[in-house]
C-alpha cells in the first residue's frame, strides 16, 4: 500500500473460529516420533560402485562413520581404493574392495556374490560409478563411446539390481546417482546427459516396482561437485572456473553430496520413494 493511501473494506468484518481437533479419537492414534539409533545405518551393509574415489568415496565414509560396512567396487584405482578402505577401517567398519568392470554382467553379479559371501545380506545398494567424455562436437562422439557411456552409466545398474534383487529384504534401500544435466541438459556431454535422464526414469520404474516388496528406491542429482573426474576429462580453463556459475558460486564438495545419501538409505527416509535429491548448488530445475 502506498503511504497516506486511506484502507477501505472490502470483505465484512469477521473472526473465525478455529475447529478444534479430535486427535484423541483418532485409531489408530498417529505416530510423531520413534527411537533413533545414534548410527543411522548400525549393522547394515552396503555396496557402493565407485567408491573409490570423488562423490562413492564421501559417501562411502559417510555410511561407516553411521556403522555401516561397506563393499567398495571400483574399475582400476587400486591406490585410491586402499586409501578409502583403509580410512573405513580406521573408523571401526570393515570393507571389502572389489576392482572390475561393472559394465559386464558377470562381474556385477560377482560383486553381490562376494558381498553375500562375505557380510551375509545387502542392506543398500549405491549405484554411483560413472564416467564421461565431453565433446564440443555431435559428430565426435563415436559409436564406440557412446555404448561406453551407456554401458557403464546406466546398463551396468540394471546388471547390479538383477543380481542383488534375490537377496533385498523389507527395508533394503537402492540409491542412484544421476546429476543436475538430467534435468537441463548440457550441450557438451550429450551422452552421460542422456544416461542420467535414463537413471531418472530407471529409478521411478525402479520404485513402483519394488514398492510392493517394501524396498525403497532413491536418487540423487548433483550438480558441479569437485571429484577427480573433473580435471580427468575437462580442459584446464574449464576446471578453473568449474562450478562458479552456481547461484552459490562454487563446485560442491563430495562430502557436502554424502548426507543425502545417508538420509534415504536410513530409516528416517522410511516414506520416501521414488524421488530425486538435489544438491545442486542453488540451481533451480524441473523435478
Amino acid at each position: 500500500m502506498q503511504s497516506g493511501q486511506k484502507k477501505r473494506k472490502i470483505r465484512p468484518a469477521q473472526k473465525v473460529k478455529e475447529k478444534q481437533g479430535k486427535e484423541k479419537k483418532m485409531h489408530p492414534q498417529p505416530v510423531f516420533e520413534k527411537e533413533r539409533d545414534v548410527l543411522r545405518l548400525r549393522n547394515k551393509t552396503a555396496v557402493i560402485t565407485g567408491g573409490d574415489s570423488g562423490i562413492g568415496k564421501a559417501v562411502a565414509i559417510a555410511f561407516a562413520k553411521e556403522g555401516a560396512d561397506v563393499v567398495i567396487s571400483y574399475h582400476e584405482d587400486d591406490e585410491d581404493a586402499r586409501s578409502t578402505a583403509a580410512r573405513i577401517e580406521s573408523i571401526g567398519q570393515k570393507c571389502l574392495l572389489i576392482p572390475g568392470d561393472i559394465s559386464k554382467p558377470a562381474h556385477c553379479k560377482k560383486i553381490i556374490e562376494k558381498t553375500l559371501k562375505q557380510f551375509g545380506k545387502l542392506d543398500v545398494l549405491v549405484n554411483n560409478a560413472g564416467i564421461q567424455f565431453p565433446q564440443e562436437e555431435l559428430s565426435a562422439i563415436t559409436p564406440e563411446q557412446l555404448k561406453k557411456t551407456f554401458d557403464t552409466n546406466i546398463f551396468a545398474m540394471f546388471y547390479l539390481v538383477q543380481a542383488a534383487e534375490p537377496y533385498l529384504q523389507e527395508g533394503a534401500s537402492i540409491i542412484n546417482t544421476t546429476s543436475v544435466t538430467a534435468y537441463r541438459g548440457s550441450a557438451h556431454l550429450l551422452d552421460y546427459s542422456a544416461t542420467k535422464g535414463a537413471i531418472v526414469s530407471f529409478t521411478r520404474s525402479l520404485s513402483a516396482y519394488f514398492a510392493k516388496h517394501k524396498i525403497r528406491v532413491n536418487g540423487v542429482a548433483p550438480g558441479p561437485v569437485w571429484t577427480p573426474l573433473i580435471p580427468a576429462t575437462f580442459p584446464p580453463s574449464h576446471v578453473s572456473t568449474f562450478g562458479s556459475d552456481t547461484p552459490l558460486g562454487r563446485a560442491g564438495e563430495p562430502v557436502e553430496i554424502a548426507g543425502s545419501y545417508v538420509f534415504l538409505a536410513s530409516d528416517e527416509a522410511s516414506y520416501i520413494t521414488g524421488q530425486v535429491f538435489h544438491p545442486n548448488g542453488g540451481e533451480i530445475v524441473n523435478t
